[in-house]
């Protein structure tokens, strides 16, 4: 896969970049990442990404010439084949890991990475396949959601992780991950659970997918209602539920008679 980065702060990505499973993963060439500089594709002397816009208004926009000019530059360069051209902004969809896994299937990318109060609407128009969010919140730039969206994506790549770390990995499965624990066994006085220590890897089983239930209920309910759960799921959750019900009772025994 090739991931070219278009910005006007290609500082900003040296680290994220060179550091831990994306740097090893451009060690390996698995993964092909470019930061280009916007303003190298301006035609001025002072190299000016940015104008008033029409109309008036707060802010300055992001001027459409050297979006584009960087934009040919990086597919002329890949070899005119195909690209997801994408657009950082908050107004995109929201990304999430069925689009991470998609996007992984990519042979190119270019993100381009919107600064001020965005960019002219003739890049959106003409330029750009895909307008990604990581939040609805507004940062300063596109430069930090390139930089997860790039963390994502290259995670998905065949090779960089082995399918055992990615299957068991929070929202694998569509829902969250259950605890983990390593050594020591006791710590200040909070002990690993016995089920984990006990060698009966049926009864982990079990505690794992509880637990990964429990907490998903708890934390991210709404991610129970669009994923398939098995038989074993569902008299698993009643059984949380029922759990849970006992503890409030417990703790307000007036409860049992509202």
């Amino acid at each position: 896969m090739r991931i070219d980065i278009l910005t006007i702060f290609p500082e900003m990505f040296e680290a994220p970049l060179s550091g831990s499973i994306v740097g090893k993963a451009r060690e390996r060439r698995l993964v092909e990442i470019n930061v280009y500089n916007i303003r190298n594709f301006t035609v001025d002397k002072h190299k000016v990404t940015d104008d008033y816009p029409f109309g008036g208004g707060v802010g300055m926009i992001m001027k459409p010439e050297p979006i584009f000019a960087a934009t040919e530059h990086v597919l002329h360069e890949a070899g005119g084949g195909p690209a997801r051209i994408i657009l950082m902004t908050p107004q995109g969809k929201t990304l999430d890991q069925d689009m991470v896994r998609l996007l992984a299937k990519e042979k190119h990318m270019v993100i381009i990475c919107g600064r001020y109060e965005g960019v002219d609407e003739r890049v959106r128009q003409a330029l750009v396949t895909d307008e990604i969010s990581i939040g609805d919140y507004v940062l300063t730039g596109g430069e930090l959601p390139a930089m997860v969206l790039v963390d994502a994506v290259t995670r998905f790549v065949p090779g960089v992780l082995c399918e055992d770390a990615l299957v068991s990995e929070s929202f694998a499965s569509g829902i969250l991950d259950y605890p983990q624990y390593t050594r020591p066994r006791e710590f200040r006085e909070m002990a690993v659970p016995d089920v984990l220590v006990s060698g009966d890897h049926e009864k982990v089983r079990l505690w794992r997918r509880k637990q990964a239930l429990a907490r998903t209920l708890d934390l991210r309910p709404d991610l129970l209602e669009g994923v398939p759960l098995s038989r074993e799921d569902v008299e698993l959750l009643d059984e949380i539920k029922r759990e849970k019900l006992a503890d409030l009772t417990r703790e307000d025994p007036g409860n049992e008679y509202d």
